[in-house]
């Protein structure tokens, strides 16, 4: 047999796409070619291919070699092809079997010495294997990663000799075993928080509807610390959101840690993170800042340091949950569904309206203008962050201890049972559809809201996350309809003046 075929898996994007590998041998001078759109990477695996087969004590064909890896419009980038490339020469050279190839999808990058390394990108990988009806074979450092689904079947091997003795039948290969985590995600609590009751209402109703939140106060005021403490008030990963959140930190150069398995990923940039390193990019695209916090929390830090231009590129994920990144060859949409906690200073140095405080009013006007208009009207909360009593710092043995974050996590988590079961979304993703039937508001409360927007000029947008915000506020105090109480709790976190 001269012609071989293996079937493998490229990515691209968050997508796994299938790749078949087809090996020729023909009559020639010796010459290995690889075509079909190959990276660096790919290229440079004629070399590791041919030691692993030599070192292995395999015998490399003498012929012409050609590589073809369809389709051939599909970048093909990294070291996941050498072991799918090695299998194919062998079988094409009948030095290996091909009755279990077509049956059994191949990644894994080869050592010269035979030796199987991990690869990125393993969950995307498994579970399109898995929704194509195959198995998968990958190397056994990527094990951990593999087993984190009961989706796929697959087997994991330390080399190369030992994938040929399995395929020749003479060596099993073991199969993943399901990992359930037991280790509960260590989250910082919200008992370490002094003060700030309006600051932990704004945070326990933007954890109970998934509302985006901007804190606005002087340095030292607990807004960093609060921000850090809202994963641990959130619900518990489901399975879908788990594996979701874990594909794409798996497709990162640093790939997914599954100490960090169920986990809400807390993500903060620091304030000269350029646009391209919050959505993402690159020659062949990857997830950036926005969806590597996807089922968790995006957090930024001094909103106004932020180039403007670079805040601009959230305005779009914020409300859609996804995010597509197009470059010239290239294109990858990658989900985004992450709640945005921002804190700023009320002026440049930090302290409006205190004596040390020297801001002229054109520089707290300039610094103000930093955050454009349209992105502060895609934020559902704006609360402005006073600071602490000194007294409510001292650790006083008869003082009573700040509520934890279990407790309010519960509250959360009866909130958004209540909104899974009546409209299947948490609150900030109701469509107008739904807000209409489920975010009714008397004739009374309807003409206070409107005087409301009138008299702070707010937009269209921003009346409908005054009402989203006024139905999770329903929610937290179990109430069927939304009451007056309600709605001016949710007009009130509009009224943030040192932003306006």
């Amino acid at each position: 047999m001269t012609l071989a075929t293996i079937h493998s898996r490229a990515l691209a994007g968050i997508d796994a796409p299938p790749v078949t590998i087809e090996v020729h041998l023909s009559n020639g001078l010796p010459s290995l070619s690889i075509v079909g759109m190959p990276e660096t990477a790919v290229r440079e695996s004629r070399d590791r291919v041919r030691s692993a087969i030599i070192n292995g004590r395999f015998q490399f064909p003498q012929q012409r070699i050609t590589i073809n890896l369809a389709p051939a419009d599909l970048p093909k980038e990294g070291g996941r092809f050498d072991l799918p490339i090695a299998l194919g020469i062998l079988a094409a050279s009948g030095q290996i079997p091909d009755e279990r190839l077509l049956a059994i999808e191949f990644i894994g990058e080869l050592s010269l010495t035979g030796e199987l390394r991990p690869v990125r990108g393993v969950l995307p990988t498994l579970l399109a294997t898995a929704k194509a009806g195959r198995e998968l074979l990958l190397p056994a450092a990527n094990v951990a990663e593999a087993a984190l689904t009961q989706q796929a079947k697959s087997y994991v091997a330390a080399d190369l000799l030992s994938v040929c003795a399995f395929l020749h039948g003479q060596q099993s290969l073991p199969e993943n075993d399901v990992i359930q985590s037991q280790v509960e995600p260590d989250y910082a609590d919200m008992r370490d928080v002094r003060g700030q009751p309006g600051a932990r209402r704004a945070l326990e109703i933007a954890a109970a509807g998934g509302h985006s939140l901007l804190f606005c106060g002087p340095p030292g005021t607990g807004k960093t610390m609060l921000a850090t403490r809202l994963p641990g008030i959130l619900p518990p990963m489901t399975d879908a959101e788990a594996l979701a959140s874990a594909a794409i930190q798996s497709i990162t150069g640093n790939g997914f840690e599954v100490g960090r398995w169920r986990q809400r990923p807390f993500r903060s940039p620091h304030h000269t993170a350029s646009g391209v390193a919050l959505v993402g990019g690159g020659s062949q695209p990857k997830p950036g800042e926005i969806s590597l916090a996807h089922q968790g929390v995006l957090f930024l830090d001094e909103l106004p340091e932020f180039d403007r231009r670079v805040l601009e590129v959230l305005r779009e994920p914020i409300e859609s949950g996804v995010i597509m990144v197009s470059r010239a060859a290239n294109q990858a949409e990658f989900p985004a569904e992450f709640q945005l906690v921002a804190a700023m200073n009320p002026c440049p140095c930090g302290y409006l309206g205190q004596s040390r405080c020297h801001c002229s009013a054109e520089q707290v006007r300039r610094y103000r203008a930093k955050i454009s208009g349209p992105l502060l009207d895609r934020l559902d909360i704006l609360l402005e962050v006073p600071p602490v009593e000194h007294r409510l710092l001292r650790l006083a043995d008869d003082e009573p201890m700040p509520e934890p974050s279990e407790r309010i996590r519960q509250r959360v988590i009866a909130a958004r049972a209540h909104q899974l079961a009546r409209g299947g979304q948490i609150n900030a993703r109701l469509t107008q559809n739904k807000m209409a039937e489920f975010c009714r508001l008397s004739d009374a409360d309807a003409a206070l809201l409107e005087q409301a927007i009138a008299k702070l000029g707010l937009s269209a947008r921003a009346y409908h996350r005054i009402i989203k915000v006024a139905r999770t506020i329903a929610d937290l105090a179990d109430s069927d309809a939304i009451l007056t109480t309600h709605l001016t709790e949710a007009i009130g976190y509009r009224r943030l003046d040192t932003v306006s």
